[in-house]
Formats: structure tokens, sequence, C-alpha cells
């Protein structure tokens, strides 16, 4: 068995500026101490879902998941959850700014584990999403917020399809 040194707690950090010196491709699991300082780190109890579910969720590098997506995971990693819970828990870590959610068509949102100022592509005919640094796109005058709000954020998503002939 090769040795492979864990994951140190910047490289996943909910600061979003926090370097993430390992590639993804030598990422091969989140010890749990620092899922529980993640979650602690953000306010939210550790407890044996948020816990697995983040284990699952951070320990492959930045990435884009649905909810669906994630439940299978879990399933075939033969962890006791419920869709319901993994939904609840998704937008949990949103809202503590763990994870961005990028809504492609109405309904169908997608969690990105990057949440740094980026944007996307989105390839229609394999329902997949990739990341576009912020500094190739150029986002003209933004429109000002009705009274009593502000931006929180503008996403843009490239939507691609195969060329046609």
């Amino acid at each position: 068995m090769e040795f492979r040194p864990p994951i140190t707690f910047s490289q996943v950090s909910a600061d979003p500026s926090a370097e993430r010196d390992v590639p993804a491709d030598k990422r091969n699991g989140c010890p749990w101490h620092d899922v529980v300082a993640l979650l602690r780190g953000v306010k939210l109890r550790p407890t044996r879902q948020r816990m697995a579910l983040g284990w699952l969720l951070f320990a492959k590098g930045d990435r884009h998941l649905t909810a669906e997506m994630l439940y299978e995971e879990a399933n075939r990693a033969k962890i006791a959850v419920s869709l319901a819970t993994v939904y609840n828990t998704l937008h949990q870590f949103t809202e503590v700014g763990l994870l961005r959610q990028v809504a492609i068509e109405g309904s169908k949102a997608y969690f990105d584990t990057n949440n740094s100022q980026h944007h996307h592509f989105f390839i229609e005919d394999k329902n997949d999403l990739i990341d576009i640094p912020s500094s190739e796109v150029a986002v003209g005058k933004a429109p000002t917020p009705p009274e009593g709000y502000e931006i929180a954020r503008i996403d843009v998503v490239v939507r691609l399809r195969r060329k046609r002939g």
C-alpha cells in the first residue's frame, strides 16, 4: 500500500482564498479531523451525515455534483443517507459558504466545491460543468439592484454543444 500524506486543513478550507497545494488527481481522501475542523469553522455541528457527505464532497478536490450524484456516490460507499438528507446537507453547506450552487435549466442545480470567483461551461449533451476562470470572462456593467438589495455574485454559464456538420 502506497503512503499518501493527508490533506491539510488549508486545502479543504471554508476560506475561498485558501491555497490548495495538492493537485486534485493526487488527492485520495479528506481526513476526518479536517472535515470536523471545516464544519466547526463555519459553526456547523459535525453530525455523522455531515461528516460522511463532507468527506465524499471534499475528498476529490474541485468538482461539480448534483444531489442525485452525491446520493449515488454515498450509496456506493455504503453510507446510509436519504436523498432528502443529501439535499438538506448540500443547502446547509451552501448557506455557510462551503459550496456554490449553480442553477442549470431552472430546477437542475449543481453544487461546486470550488467556491472561488469563477464561471462555467455547461456541456449540454453530457450534462457536465467545467470551470472558467473569472479572468476569462468580461462582465459588462452590472445593473443597479432594487432598493434594499445588493448583488451577491454574478454567475455566467456558457452552454456548449458539438459543432454540427
